[in-house]
């Protein structure tokens, strides 16, 4: 299938034509505002399926949303009219054409158009009102007051919550291409004249920035953002896409001494803490245990012994770890326990504990294995 996308260089074109090749689909034209008008004569004659997705929603004159979103639509169609092509055509409009403001009535204009052509022509015509949308490769200050705060937020630069309390329904750019593939291929979501996406999310304004700040403050706090909740692993994946490119790292405070080092990697509430543990050749750690609080330890490199001993019994239990076969050893409570460095380089372990490290409940009692 022989399949134009307009607006192709946008925020949503961008992601569908990175999606369509995903799936397979390779013959696609794209045009965008670079591509000579002329061409669209010719691709209009060759298409076999039309994602209409170019628009304007925030020029210098009002008059130009009149000029993007319908006058664009308006030459689009009279050329499909002239090479009598019957392709499928997909338009992107807003919720805002339920307003009466510029860029709605532009919108609206735009959506009233196509359904004249669709019935006139007999051809299958499919308008989607579209939310506020957000993710990767989306435009600050233009595209979503989410690219704008991710944006701000990432690099330091405050932001603007004008009414906090207003509410916002956002949609997710792999959701939304979700629906148009589904569309493409003959099932898309309808809703009287409309077709919409069906996964939104609703969310307050200033609720949005606070969500956003925590992603900054994760990498000082070691905290990872819940990813039960949709909206908010959507939006932590659109916050990366916006990190700086001199700050895809950072640091981590690592506790140093003659015998190694150990550093805590990530703490959560509700799923632990993660460490990485170096230590020296020959070196023993640990010699302790627990009362509730459980560990797992996986050596990722080097050779180790893992010993334990319940704490009323003399008899020890060992377990050889290595690098070279990916092991958990469980820390079961009421054991004391060590791990000694039995090989010639350094010994690295990743630790999990059920609980972040809490020195005024440290849960932890010196004991030679």
């Amino acid at each position: 299938m022989k399949i134009l996308v307009t607006g192709a260089k946008g925020f949503v074109g961008k992601n569908l034509i990175a999606e369509l090749k995903n799936r397979g689909y390779t013959d696609i034209i794209e045009f965008g505002r670079e591509t000579d008008k002329s061409s669209l004569d010719q691709y209009s004659k060759e298409c076999e399926f039309v994602f209409h997705l170019a628009g304007v929603n925030r020029p210098n004159d009002e008059k130009e949303f009149m000029e993007g979103n319908y006058g664009l639509t308006s030459e689009l169609l009279e050329l499909l009219k002239k090479h009598n092509n019957k392709a499928p055509i997909l338009i992107t409009s807003s919720i805002q054409a339920e307003r009466d403001n510029p860029y709605g009535r532009s919108k609206k204009a735009g959506e009233d158009l196509l359904f004249k052509y669709g019935k006139e022509e007999e051809v299958k015509v499919l308008v989607y009102r579209l939310p506020n949308l957000f993710g990767k490769w989306s435009r600050p200050n233009y595209n979503t007051v989410v690219a704008t705060y991710c944006y701000n937020i990432s690099r330091g630069i405050d932001i603007q919550v004008n009414n906090p309390d207003a509410e916002l329904t956002l949609s997710y750019i792999d959701d939304v291409l979700e629906e148009f593939i589904r569309a493409l291929e003959g099932n898309p979501t309808k809703k009287d004249e409309c077709c919409y996406v069906s996964i939104t999310h609703n969310v307050k304004l200033g609720e949005l920035a606070e969500i956003i700040k925590g992603f900054k403050e994760s990498r000082t706090n070691l905290s990872i953002p819940n990813m039960e909740d949709e909206l908010i692993k959507k939006l932590y994946s659109t916050y990366l896409s916006f990190l700086p490119k001199d700050e895809f790292s950072y640091d981590l405070k690592m506790n140093c001494d003659n015998r190694g080092s150990f550093t805590e990697f990530i703490r959560t509430p509700e799923r632990g803490q993660v460490s990485v543990n170096v230590s020296r050749p020959g070196i023993t750690k640990g010699n302790h245990w627990h009362n509730t609080k459980n560990e797992k330890f996986l050596v990722v490199s080097g050779e180790g012994l893992v010993r334990f001993r319940m704490i009323d019994s003399d008899e020890i239990i060992e377990y050889r770890v290595s690098g070279d076969k990916m092991q958990v050893v469980d820390i079961p409570t009421g054991y004391t326990h060590s791990i000694v460095n039995i090989g010639e380089t350094d010994l690295i372990t990743v630790m999990w504990a059920n609980e972040c490290f809490n020195p005024d409940k440290p849960d932890t009692y010196f004991l030679e294995v």
